[in-house]
């Protein structure tokens, strides 16, 4: 599924493991099941940890695509 629509996005340019998996898990706690939350994120570290993160809490990537200076992670949040 490409360009779904984010309910909320995370700008975590410029951080690094592990904060912004502490900060999305932060976003996704104020949200609503079914949401997403789109994170931008340029550490080379993330998508191993986005997706290490999303199978220990049961959300949902939707997607993580590459642009050319960062990812673009698509999250839904799954039942608490």
């Amino acid at each position: 599924m490409t360009d779904q629509k984010a309910d909320r996005i995370l700008d975590c340019i410029g951080l690094f493991c592990p904060v912004p998996v502490f900060k999305t898990r932060e976003e996704i706690d104020r949200m609503a099941e079914g949401e997403v939350l789109v994170v931008l994120t340029d550490d080379p570290a993330a998508e191993e940890d986005f997706r290490s993160w999303a199978k220990r809490t049961g959300h949902e990537i939707v997607e993580i695509r590459k642009e050319p200076d960062h990812l673009r992670v698509s999250i839904r949040k799954a039942k608490k």
